[in-house]
This record gives structure tokens, C-alpha cells and sequence, in this order.
């Protein structure tokens, strides 16, 4: 497994490779410093299994190299990395793509956690993003809007059928409907009405939101089989 760190600190650097030896001693860990060595060690590893990125960039806005990272590379899996975890930043990182998303003050423990379950599939954001606001504040950009209702305890109870759980799991990995449609051997109309249906369900209007709100539901749509 080979895995990318960017940031230019040192110290964090080092932190992170320790972790990622923790959770997976036979790893091997590439390191850059800015978004100019990024690209070309990315262009040089396409084994690449996980980048985890600093928004804080010297040489370039984080956010500009999330979106080219997924945009040029959309099979490698993207956490981003930041000491700035407002909600606002946290749901342009998943909007982009990341499929993660952990403060830099994180815990160790947390750390560790966090980019375990990313590795075997997961997203992780943030808890104190899925709060909501309080009764009549206004919400902010990516607030998960479902209806006033008990939470749903599975996908079926929301009238979600076996093919849309299918569908939503794999936009939870950030796939486009054009991926999910090769995946699930479905025409790309098909993918559409599908992520409606999802979306519709969930009472949220896109993919970000729907994200957040399968976290908050506490639904686990990871694969139980390699893919």
C-alpha cells in the first residue's frame, strides 16, 4: 500500500507517517511539500491507495488541488487534512470530492480512526458538523434539510429498494453517475433517476448533503466483500 502525505510542516509530516505505519506497517509513505510536487509524484505513483492533503499549501489554494486531484486522478481517494474545520470548509472538501475530511487538532486515537475507516471504504467528517442549528437560525451552506421525523433506523425504512442503497453506497465513494452506471451495468438515465429517488428520500438536494446525512444516520454502506 502506498500512500500520499502533503503539508509543508515537518512535524506533521512525521506525525502522519507514524500513524500510517501504526495502521499498516507494510505501507510505504510518500511525502510532498506543495501542490508543484504533488502532481508529479502523482503522476509518478498511479498505485497511489490514499492522499491525504493540507489545504494550507504554500504555493497554491488547497481547494485548487483537491478539485484537480479528483478531477485528473478520480480513483485515488482524497482526505483532507486542516487546522480551519469550519462547517463551511469542511462541506467545499466533500463537494470537491474528499472523502474524508479531519481536523488537524484532531486526537491521535481520532487520527487513527478516522483514516482507518476511510481505508476500508468509509467517509469520515467531522462530528461537530452534524450538528444542527438551533429552531429558527438560519442554516448554513450544506445543512442537511430532512424532514421533522424520527431518524431512520435503515435505508428501507426511508422506502429505499435494494438498487438505490446500491447507487447511494457509491456515491458515498464519490463516484459520478457515469462510474456507478459502469459499476452497476445501469444506463446513465437510469443512475439519475436513482440518485432523485435517493436524494428525494433523504429530503436533501445533493450529493454533499446526502453524505452527511447517511453519517448522521449512522448507516454503514461500506462494502462487506472486496470490490
Amino acid at each position: 500500500m502506498k500512500i500520499l502525505v502533503i503539508d509543508d510542516h515537518v512535524l506533521i509530516r512525521e506525525s502522519l507517517r507514524s500513524v500510517l505505519k501504526e495502521l499498516r506497517s507494510e505501507a510505504t509513505v510518500v511525502e510532498a511539500i506543495n501542490a508543484r510536487e504533488t502532481m508529479q509524484l502523482v503522476a509518478e505513483h498511479a498505485d497511489l491507495a490514499l492522499v491525504l492533503l493540507d489545504l494550507g499549501l504554500p504555493d497554491r489554494d488547497g481547494f485548487e488541488v483537491l478539485a484537480e486531484l479528483r478531477e485528473r486522478h478520480p480513483t485515488i481517494p482524497v482526505v483532507v487534512l486542516s487546522g480551519h474545520h469550519e462547517r463551511a470548509n469542511v462541506v467545499r472538501a466533500l463537494d470537491l470530492g474528499a472523502l474524508g475530511f479531519i481536523p488537524k487538532t484532531a486526537q491521535r486515537q481520532v487520527l487513527v480512526s478516522a483514516i482507518s475507516l476511510v481505508l476500508s471504504g468509509g467517509i469520515y467528517i467531522p462530528p461537530q458538523i452534524l450538528s444542527r442549528p438551533e429552531s429558527g437560525a438560519p442554516s448554513e451552506p450544506g445543512t442537511v434539510r430532512r424532514a421533522a421525523k424520527n431518524p431512520a433506523s435503515s435505508p428501507s425504512d426511508l422506502g429505499l429498494t435494494e438498487r438505490q442503497v446500491e447507487v447511494l453506497a457509491l456515491m458515498m465513494q464519490g463516484k459520478s453517475n457515469k462510474a456507478i452506471g459502469r459499476v452497476l451495468d445501469l444506463a446513465e438515465p437510469t443512475v439519475r433517476n436513482h440518485v432523485t429517488a435517493v436524494l428525494k428520500a433523504l429530503n436533501v438536494t445533493n450529493r454533499t448533503e446526502a453524505v452527511i446525512a447517511v453519517v448522521e444516520l449512522g448507516w454503514d454502506l461500506r462494502p462487506t466483500t472486496p470490490s
